[in-house]
């Protein structure tokens, strides 16, 4: 499949709406840290997950994913 737009591309968006679905296995792997809340915004240039989270002593952390499609090399 060529991609004909990037800004953003359906890859991107269907590659960030999956983090936002997986949020809950996600959080299995991070080690004593709760995910309190997901926003996603997907129309951006580059789609962005932000996760905020929350570790075992009560610290609020933030961790942003934005996606970027590499453009196609063909």
């Amino acid at each position: 499949m060529k991609t004909v737009a990037y800004n953003p591309s359906t890859l991107e968006v269907d590659f960030a709406n999956a983090l936002y679905i997986l949020q809950g296995e996600i959080q299995k792997h991070l080690q004593g840290n709760q995910v309190i809340h997901v926003e996603s915004n997907l129309k951006r240039d580059n789609p962005m997950v932000k996760f905020n989270l929350l570790d075992k002593d009560g610290d609020p952390h933030e961790i942003v994913v934005r996606i970027v499609q590499i453009p196609d090399k063909f």
